[in-house]
């Protein structure tokens, strides 16, 4: 697997308290943990990582390097850990490929190696090779490895391999992956485009103030009526169970389970049946956020929340149809665990303060039989948010259905964020597989010249191979059940991480690396078994292999106009790839109509967010600019002229789309502001609530008024543009 390159590390003295250590045997040491001693700046100049980081990131992955002989204890441990375990934790391999599989056992011992196929499907024997090995003493113990080669025709699927010698047993998870994900394949003959929007903004006449899945429903509807093959939509994952919530839908408090922030009251079975004073308490919630639904400058998510709750409430207590309750028990056995487990979390959330004791207490931790007594006492609270997710579930499955009655090909595609908040459900539930005292963000760039730090535990590579990789399948089903597709946020978080250590700045961080063979198989595997496209988010820092590595995978890449530049030239549009979804924009950015303006210029600076003055930023934005629109019309797209903005803003933006249906990417994306002439970004990188109200902006037009889905048949730009996109595509 590439690496990062070796790079000088700094003179010792910068070492963290505990005395000055090796570098060369830090360096190792590093190496050794897939710790990146240096990394690439956005400039293209090489950057190395500061000793005192190593040894922090090194620490979270429970590796003690402050001294010397720790660092050595560590080396010696590092080589002999292979040869501990019988098995490997986990193996993860691709469909038809050659794989060989070690296993570790005194030295001359027999042993047998058996394969156990998913859901009973039948067992078959690896077969050992001769391949001798120089045995290794492990505590004393002379210890042999013997090496099996697995059958190539293993069938797709989570099988268990048993290694059996003597008395002594042990089992692993193993996957068997597509060698390339083959979802897409249909798009190749015929390109597709589609809206990207963000849901909690896009509110009817019948929400409650916020964007939900009725709303996804009928947006599916009308985009798809005019010839979209998909919507794609921030990431739906569940925040705080009670108010206040998380207003970003990319600091979660899981991953696997759904908000119901967005479920439509009005489209529970349940309400017809409610006794007529309890239909009134519910119609009352509504009319008392009714007023928020025309909010044009901010949403307000805690007094939905707080209505939507009550309303809720009433209706889980309301009783079920037999269908409706073995749907319920069914849903329940389906999720598992897990949703026990977040019910839970939740259930004691409702009380507890997310910085309270109780969350980093071993003692009360996840199995404990003080968790477990919590378990007993909130069983009706645990009960109330299996319900909850249930509901999410039936509506985002009509969503999906909705849209593919509209002629989708695809349907509802998911976001998927890097990771949860660091108060979450996951980080309780699942902390055994993430890595403590520190967090994932990203290197300084172009447009967060301080870097970034989302505030997020990763997955700790070692452990989460040691769990099977089953918290992340299982993390990836949910998403996919009810999808056509999946955004991966930050693909290239599946290779390598941006790390930062509790108390660093973001920029003094380190790249983790993963074993992306196994993340990416098992992305594919699940995709491929729910009939979902996947599309990565390949932007940022990246190696040059990476791309291609997905590419060949079967996974989209990501291309955004703005970005895409040959030398100083704008890509021309038949250069850009074709396995890949095309879009002028992204959500971090704001909307075309604004970026046309410059007001992304004017924000950061006002934000303090720039390592350069405001007057050098927009004038290089303007060249910029110009070079694009120079591009558009010598392609035909906008008369000739020498003024950046001569023509109107709405010709423009429909110019910019026009070209990208120039390229050969096989999806192409129209976000929805653009298409109602929204100029407001939904999130600026590197703020926080009190600089700016990130995405908490309700969509809205050109001159600021909000924007209703039921408006949107009848509204001339919405037409003109998705007509426009339509009409190149087919032609």
């Amino acid at each position: 697997m590439p690496t990062d390159p070796p790079g000088p590390l700094p003179a010792a003295g910068e070492a963290a308290a505990g005395g000055a250590v090796d570098p060369h045997l830090l360096q190792k040491l590093a190496d050794a943990h897939g710790v990146g001693t240096s990394f690439q700046g956005w400039v293209g100049l090489p950057h190395t990582v500061a000793e005192s980081t190593l040894i922090k990131v090194l620490a979270a992955l429970g590796v003690k390097a402050d001294t010397n002989p720790a660092i050595e204890a560590a080396l010696a441990e590092a080589e002999l850990a292979p040869w501990r375990r019988m098995l490997p934790p986990a193996v993860v391999i691709q469909h038809g490929e050659p794989a060989l599989v070690p296993v570790h056992v005194p030295d001359g011992a027999a042993v047998r190696l058996g394969i156990a196929l998913e859901d009973g499907a039948g067992t078959v024997d690896a077969v050992q090779q001769d391949v001798w090995e120089q045995p290794v003493d492990v505590d004393g113990v002379s210890t042999g490895r013997a090496t099996f080669a697995l059958p190539q025709d293993l069938p797709l699927g989570w099988h268990t391999l048993t290694a059996e010698s003597g008395g002594a047993t042990a089992t692993a998870t193993l996957v068997v992956t597509p060698r390339q994900l083959t979802t897409a394949t249909p798009l190749e003959q015929r390109r597709g485009w589609g809206l990207a929007t963000q849901l909690y903004s896009v509110r009817s006449k019948r929400s409650w103030g916020i964007g939900d899945f009725a709303d996804l429903a009928d947006l599916a509807a009308i985009s798809g009526e005019r010839g979209a093959d998909y919507v794609l939509v921030n990431p739906l994952h569940a925040a705080e169970p009670v108010p206040p919530v998380q207003a970003s839908p990319y600091s979660p408090s899981t991953r696997r389970f759904f908000n119901p922030l967005y479920i439509r009251i009005e489209a529970i079975p349940e309400l017809a049946y409610l006794k007529p004073r309890r239909r009134a308490a519910v119609e009352k919630l509504r009319e008392e956020v009714a007023g928020l639904n025309k909010e044009a400058g901010r949403l307000d998510r805690d007094a939905v929340y707080a209505a939507k709750l009550q309303a809720l409430e009433m209706l889980y207590h309301a009783r079920r149809s037999p269908a409706r309750q073995a749907a319920f028990d069914e849903f329940c056995r389906i999720s598992g665990t897990g949703l026990d487990d977040f019910a839970l979390w939740s259930a004691i959330r409702e009380d507890v303060a997310p910085d309270d004791p109780l969350w980093t207490d071993p003692a009360t931790s996840l199995g404990t039989p003080q968790a477990e007594a919590l378990r007993e006492k909130l069983a009706d609270r645990i009960g109330f948010h299996r319900w909850l997710q249930w509901i999410c579930d039936e509506q985002l499955e009509e969503a999906q259905k909705a849209a593919l009655r509209s002629g989708m090909r695809l349907g509802v595609v998911h976001d998927l964020a890097v990771g949860v908040d660091h108060s979450s459900a996951d980080a309780w539930t699942l902390r055994h597989v993430l890595a403590p005292g520190t967090s994932v963000g990203a290197p300084p760039d172009m447009y967060n010249q301080q870097g970034q730090d989302w505030g997020q535990p990763p997955w700790h590579p070692a452990r989460l191979a040691e769990a099977g990789y089953i918290p992340f399948r299982n993390m990836l089903a949910t998403v996919l059940r009810h999808a056509g597709g999946i955004r991966v946020d930050h693909i290239l978080g599946l290779f390598r991480l941006w790390w930062i250590p509790v108390g660093n700045a973001p920029g003094d961080g380190a790249y983790v690396r993963y074993d992306h063979e196994a993340l990416i198989g098992i992305l594919a595997l699940e995709a491929q078994r729910a009939g979902a496209v996947v599309i990565g988010e390949d932007l940022g820092t990246f190696e040059p292999w990476v791309r291609d590595y997905l590419a060949a995978r079967g996974i989209l890449g990501t291309s955004i106009l703005w970005f895409e530049y040959d030398g100083d030239s704008p890509l021309a549009p038949e250069k850009y790839r074709t396995q890949a979804l095309s879009s002028v924009n992204t959500h971090d950015l704001p909307p075309t109509a604004g970026y046309l303006a410059g007001d992304h210029v004017a924000l950061r600076s006002g934000l303090g967010l720039l390592e350069r003055s405001e007057a050098e930023e927009r004038a290089e934005h303007h060249a910029s600019l110009e070079k694009m629109l120079a591009l558009v019309r010598e392609r035909g797209y906008l008369p000739g002229g020498t003024g950046s903005l001569a023509e109107t803003e709405e010709q423009t933006i429909e110019a910019l789309h026009l070209l990208l249906t120039q390229t050969p990417s096989i999806l192409l994306g129209v976000a929805l502001v653009d298409a109602v002439g929204e100029r407001r970004v939904q999130n600026q990188p590197g703020t926080t609530e009190a600089l700016y109200p990130n995405w908490q902006v309700p969509l809205g037009g050109p001159d600021g008024k909000p924007v209703f889905l039921d408006d949107l048949p009848a509204n001339a730009r919405f037409n003109s543009l998705l007509a426009a996109v339509d009409g190149a595509l087919r032609s």
